[in-house]
């Protein structure tokens, strides 16, 4: 499992517009998205840094935790 940090989020569109990105990821079989704690968590064999640019590319920030 794979944990990152994203900020920006204000919201569940929020939630739901980084859920959506991180499915999207070859690789990805499963991704929670924490509006309270700013995070996701990725299950899978995705690459981390494909992670934080699908994430980016919807205009949030991320890192890996």
């Amino acid at each position: 499992m794979l944990r990152l940090k994203v900020e920006g989020m204000t919201c569940n569109h929020c939630v739901m517009a980084v859920k959506k990105a991180l499915m999207k990821v070859p690789g990805v079989e499963r991704a929670e998205v924490s509006l309270e704690k700013g995070e996701a968590l990725v299950e899978g064999q995705a690459d981390p840094k494909a992670l934080v640019q699908a994430v980016e590319a919807e205009g949030y920030r991320a890192q890996v935790a």
